[in-house]
C-alpha cells in the first residue's frame, strides 16, 4: 500500500505535466480550441497549469487583458500550492499587461514577479527588462535605468534590452552610452527595423548625417509599411526638405 500511494504521488504531477503540454499545443496552433481546452480541464480541476494555458491561448490570439488575467489567476494559484513557478507566471502577466496597453497593472506584476527572488538567468533579465518599459511609461527613467542595467547583466544576449538602453540613453543626453549601446543592438539585430531606427536617430543627435541617413533607409527597407518604417521615412525627408 505504501509503495502504490509513493507511485500514485508521482504519477499524478507527471499526468498534469503531459496534460499540460497537450493544451500549449492546441492553444498555440488554434487559440479558440486552445481557450476552449483550457476552460474545460480548469473546471476539471486544472489548477494553475490550466489558466496557465488560458493564459497563453488568449496570447496567441493577441487578446492581451484576458491573458494577462489568466496568467495572475495562475500566479496565485502557483503561490498557493508554494510552487515556484508563480515568478514566471507573474512575469507572463506583466509582459501581457504591457502589450495590452497597461504599463500600471504591468508593473505591479513584474513587481510581484521580482519581490520572491525565485526567477534567475534570462528571466530574471527579461522580467527587468519589461519593468525597465513599465517605468518608462510612468516617466521614472532613473529606476527605468536601474532596470536596464539589471537585464544587461542577466539577458546580455537579448538585442531589445540593448535597443531600449541605447533608447533611454539618447533620450538622456547619454550620448558615449547610446552609441555604445545601439553598436551592440546592431551587432545582434542589424536586420531589426527598430534597432535601424535608432541608430539613425542617434547618429542624427551625433550630428552625423551620413550614419543617419543611412540607419533610417535601412529601416525603410526592411520594413516600409510598418510604424517603425514610416517613422524613418518621415525623419529621411527633412534632409530633402532642407534642400
Amino acid at each position: 500500500m505504501i509503495l502504490l500511494a509513493l507511485l500514485l504521488q508521482f504519477a499524478a504531477p507527471a499526468a498534469q505535466e503531459a496534460r499540460f503540454d497537450t493544451c500549449v499545443d492546441l492553444a498555440t496552433s488554434n487559440s479558440d480550441g486552445g481557450v476552449a481546452d483550457a476552460s474545460a480541464w480548469k473546471l476539471s480541476g486544472g489548477g494553475f497549469l490550466a489558466d496557465q494555458c488560458l493564459g497563453i491561448a488568449h496570447a496567441s490570439a493577441r487578446r492581451f487583458e484576458s491573458a494577462a488575467t489568466a496568467f495572475e489567476r495562475a500566479a496565485r494559484g502557483a503561490e498557493v500550492a508554494k510552487d515556484r513557478r508563480a515568478a514566471n507566471y507573474w512575469a507572463q502577466a506583466g509582459n501581457a499587461w504591457l502589450a495590452a496597453g497597461d504599463a500600471v497593472k504591468g508593473r505591479a506584476a513584474l513587481d510581484a514577479a521580482l519581490a520572491g527572488g525565485a526567477l534567475t538567468g534570462t528571466a530574471l533579465g527579461e522580467a527587468h527588462l519589461d519593468r525597465a518599459r513599465a517605468l518608462v511609461a510612468a516617466n521614472e527613467p532613473v529606476k527605468a535605468r536601474a532596470d536596464i542595467d539589471l537585464a544587461l547583466a542577466s539577458a546580455p544576449a537579448d538585442p531589445l534590452a540593448w535597443l531600449l538602453s541605447a533608447t533611454l540613453a539618447r533620450r538622456s543626453g547619454d550620448l558615449p552610452r547610446a552609441q555604445k549601446d545601439i553598436a551592440e543592438a546592431l551587432s545582434r539585430a542589424a536586420d531589426d527595423a527598430s534597432v535601424q531606427l535608432e541608430s539613425g536617430n542617434i547618429a542624427a543627435l551625433a550630428g552625423d548625417e551620413a550614419g543617419a541617413r543611412g540607419g533610417w533607409l535601412k529601416a525603410v527597407q526592411i520594413a516600409p509599411a510598418t510604424p517603425v518604417g514610416r517613422a524613418a521615412k518621415a525623419a529621411l525627408a527633412q534632409f530633402d526638405a532642407g534642400k
